[in-house]
């Protein structure tokens, strides 16, 4: 296949353009105290609340365009970063909230303080003032009570006053966790990060994966001993789903090539299983999820004998898909990844991009119409505008480092 998408002028041109529509559509999100949730005509509903999730995605992906260079979007970073820095911080006990005080959940997660991260250090590549002093505060937070050296991976929450750790690990929270600490190595040149995402790899995919025909296990004790009916009876939660979700075997293939080139990079030795089980989560989640009900796209979770259980398509699984797809391209120049990579946009293109209220629907049911089972309205921005840059960037540095060079 000479001619590849991923090469292409037109096909840059047409990335270029939904990434200027999807940031266009976003800005309608903020809010006093950070960024909401945007209803599925693109506004904000009646009583939103600014979350420390999407202020810190949307951070990042401001901070992102920022880079890039597109007009506006410094002052939405400055916004976002300031949210972070004030309502939605816990002043008395460090850490972040969920929402601001008074609302909700005041626990501590894992999951969100890599995100804090992820957005702070984009905002110091994009020179955001406050961003340093930020980014400080979250990666000491990380490393004092997140950080567990013994189990080489990511606690998953406490309670607000950090008295009362939740007993439970989990592999999504850590595989964000890698992601945050790949951009943390740029930002602070420190391959302590390096070797950190290092060793949650080799716990999470390269020894216990590789042991379950590449499925990646999610849910696990506070022992590491693997919890297979985790959330059997509410399969379709939107943060830790019953099985297997190939969205995030997606996710860890990309993160695997990201950490091969990353630790090249940094001339420090990369396991030599990195790309075989990049390949392995990539090919076993297409064998499985892509029309795994007859239908065209990608189901949300499969059962442990690779059934598909939650049959919806949501957007950030086709976007991850996108992006890995490029990923294992560029890392091998294989023709059967274009044709991937094809096929998942294309799918994009023809159910998920809202060309008439704009953004992309979060999620579609199985007959492939708009639905809210798991995700109402459009919430998200990081997803697809990463699938948007990722095709044209290096596998590292990381996506601000490398937007900046």
């Amino acid at each position: 296949m000479a001619n590849r998408w991923i090469d292409s002028p037109t096909h840059h041109a047409w990335l270029d353009a939904e990434a200027l529509r999807l940031l266009a559509f976003a800005r309608a999100s903020r809010l006093p105290q950070g960024f909401g949730n945007l209803d599925d005509q693109g506004r904000l509903p009646r009583g939103a609340l600014a979350e420390t999730m999407n202020t810190a995605r949307m951070s990042h992906s401001f901070a992102l365009a920022h880079i890039q260079g597109v007009p506006g979007c410094r002052e939405l970073v400055e916004h976002g970063i300031g949210a972070l820095q004030g309502p939605l911080r816990d002043l008395e006990h460090d850490g972040w909230y969920a929402q601001p005080e008074g609302h909700g959940d005041t626990g501590k997660a894992a999951y969100l303080h890599a995100f804090v991260a992820l957005a702070a250090s984009s905002a110091v590549v994009a020179g955001i003032s406050q961003a340093s002093a930020l980014l400080e505060a979250v990666t000491q937070v990380i490393e004092q009570r997140f950080w567990c050296e013994e189990e080489g991976a990511l606690r998953e929450s406490f309670s607000r006053d950090w008295l009362h750790a939740e007993a439970y690990r989990g592999a999504n929270s850590n595989m964000h966790g890698v992601e945050a600490f790949l951009a943390l190595a740029d930002v602070t040149c420190d391959t302590q990060w390096l070797l950190r995402a290092q060793r949650i790899v080799e716990r999470l995919i390269l020894a216990r994966a590789a042991d379950d025909s590449m499925r990646v296990t999610e849910h696990f004790d506070a022992q590491w001993q693997a919890l297979p009916d985790y959330n059997r009876e509410n399969p379709a939660d939107g943060f830790r789903p019953y099985g297997t979700t190939p969205g995030h075997a997606f996710e860890w293939a990309r993160l695997l090539l990201h950490l091969e080139a990353a630790l090249q990079r940094a001339r420090l030795p990369a396991p030599a299983s990195l790309l075989p089980a990049a390949r392995s989560l990539f090919d076993s989640a297409c064998r499985h999820a892509w029309q795994a009900d007859g239908m065209p796209g990608l189901v949300y979770t499969l059962d442990w004998h690779d059934r598909p259980v939650v049959r919806e398509r949501l957007h950030w699984v086709h976007a991850e898909a996108c992006a890995t797809a490029a990923a294992l391209l560029r890392r091998t120049g294989e023709a059967q990844y274009e044709h991937w990579y094809r096929c998942f946009w294309d799918f994009i293109a023809s159910h998920f991009i809202d060309r008439a209220h704009g953004g992309w629907h979060h999620e579609l049911d199985p007959a492939l119409l708009p639905s809210a089972r798991i995700w109402g309205g459009k919430p998200d921005l990081y997803h697809a505008y990463q699938a948007l840059l990722l095709p044209r960037l290096p596998l590292a540095p990381s996506l601000a480092t490398a937007l900046a060079l």
